[in-house]
């Protein structure tokens, strides 16, 4: 039982003007400790959107993988990062996308966004889990063979990282530091791989001179939704941007410009310098098996620095599973603070934790793991169970790409809403020109748009699951996603008010 020693204040009206500040703006000042620095914001960014296994998908479009992540970089990226930056300093407030669309768009486009922008948390804490086991398999292929045995698995991993979330923020954010340092060793030392492949006397293992190499074809067009998703997350650090260090509007501002802008050139070094080794090294073909990344330091220098980068891949997930955590309760957190969820979400522990969010959480994915590693293979007669940590990894993922890019076009609506009603508020804190704004408003929403058909249409994985099959496999999970979302918030709003008005 988690003791609450930290209420909710006030009480909030149903009708909110995006003018008027919100309830969690004020309460979060007053009962949550500051404590992130910059280099706190750039380690959440870093574990956020550098899911390492990534550069090992990309590396089977050869050469033509380095395009993608161009496109995927100049189109989507940058532009989200551009947004996120703009509205952070304009609204540095907890909850991110939902404090920004209530400030434009107002309070029930706020609650929408929100959770569009919470609900794949659930999916992304499965997924990173789910790839700790996929690297423990990878270790021994008799390991976590059966599909209880890796569903118990990742249930471990989910409650250990609960568990530590809900510990004081300081603790939990020192571990989330410790996995930004490992993804940063892990990617060092394939890079210093691929190096010492090439200066050995060794030929690329892909070949990079002719134009065909590079082109973009229907044989490498699923890579799009792949590497959107890649760099999706920019906002996930100011999810908790009522916590940052800092008593003047110049100081928040600083550390969101710095980290955004560190963590954005980092991102981009992981993921080229990680596919340049793997292309190298092992190819197109071999590359893209997620533990071709640890395989590619084995050939270079041996299996002993080979099983350093194994632990380094596994911490740094590890640690990635309790930031999704920590940092996605605070949706849910500020949610219950403005009485638009159940208020026990906006309920803190005696480490002023919003314990309950990271509970709520936790049980979600619990169940389902449950039903996908617990029932399904033994309900359904499956081809191959040691598959199913794949499957469910690359669906999922796929399913965050979506909702994802999705919720992203709310950056882009928001900051043109702003640009449309308060251009004045606008001109005086814009950190870009007002043109160069609108540039990223119009060219986010078109990527965002092409991730979301490419996502739908092309298998991550067309070995195991054929293009035609994916496509209903994975449209169908989002059906259901936004069907348990839409009935999920209706009782929400409906208990809620309940509390409201007995209260």
């Amino acid at each position: 039982m988690i003791t609450t020693n930290v209420s909710p204040l006030g009480r909030s009206s149903e009708k909110r003007n995006g003018d008027q500040p919100l309830p969690s703006e004020q309460y979060v000042a007053k009962a949550l400790p500051p404590f992130l620095r910059t280099r706190d914001l750039i380690a959440i960014f870093l574990t956020a959107i550098v899911f390492i296994t990534n550069a090992a998908i990309a590396a089977s479009g050869g050469a033509a993988a380095y395009i993608y992540w161009i496109i995927g970089g100049l189109t989507f990226f940058i532009p989200s990062v551009i947004a996120t930056a703009q509205l952070g300093v304009l609204f540095p407030y907890e909850g991110s996308i939902y404090n920004w669309v209530y400030r434009t768009l107002g309070s029930y486009w706020a609650f929408f966004a929100g959770l569009c922008l919470w609900f794949p948390a659930v999916l992304v804490l499965v997924s990173a889990s789910d790839t700790i086991v996929t690297y423990l398999q990878g270790l021994n292929s008799t390991w976590l063979v059966e599909p209880w045995q890796q569903g118990l698995t990742i249930i471990a991993i989910l409650i250990g990282s609960a568990f530590l979330a809900t510990r004081p923020a300081r603790v939990s954010q020192n571990l989330i530091n410790v996995g930004a340092c490992l993804i940063i060793c892990a990617v060092t030392l394939i890079t210093l791989a691929g190096i010492r492949w090439l200066l050995s006397g060794h030929p690329s293992a892909t070949s990079f001179n002719h134009p065909a190499d590079w082109s973009i074809n229907a044989n490498n067009f699923a890579l799009l939704g792949l590497i959107t998703l890649a760099y999706l997350g920019s906002q996930i650090p100011l999810n908790m941007g009522g916590e940052m260090i800092g008593n003047s509007e110049g100081q928040k501002r600083k550390s969101i410009i710095r980290h955004l802008l560190i963590g954005t050139v980092l991102v981009f070094v992981c993921y080229f310098l990680a596919t340049f080794s793997l292309l190298v090294v092992e190819g197109s073909t071999n590359g893209a098996a997620p533990f071709a990344l640890v395989d590619t330091v084995d050939k270079a220098f041996g299996k002993f620095w080979g099983n350093i980068t194994v632990m380094c891949i596994i911490g740094a997930f590890f640690c990635t599973v309790v930031m999704y955590n920590a940092s996605f309760a605070r949706i849910l957190f500020v949610g219950g603070v403005d009485k638009r969820v159940p208020i026990n979400m906006g309920r803190l522990n005696k480490y002023r934790v919003p314990a309950n969010a990271i509970i709520i959480q936790t049980i979600l994915a619990i169940v389902f793991i449950a039903f996908a590693f617990l029932v399904v293979p033994y309900a359904i007669k499956l081809n191959s169970p040691a598959n199913l940590a794949a499957i469910i990894y690359n669906v999922s993922q796929a399913v965050v790409s979506l909702l994802w890019a999705f919720m992203t076009n709310f950056f882009y609506i928001a900051l043109f809403k702003l640009y449309l009603h308060n251009r004045e508020l606008l001109r005086e804190k814009a950190l870009l020109p007002i043109p160069v704004l609108l540039i990223a408003c119009v060219v986010g929403p078109i990527s965002c748009v092409a991730t979301i058909v490419d996502s739908v249409l092309y298998s991550w994985i067309p070995t195991l699951i054929p293009n035609e099959t994916w496509t209903l496999v994975v449209s169908g999970v989002v059906v259901i996603s936004f069907t348990l979302v839409a009935v999920g918030s209706m009782f929400a709003t409906t208990e809620a008010a309940w509390q409201s008005w007995t209260s």
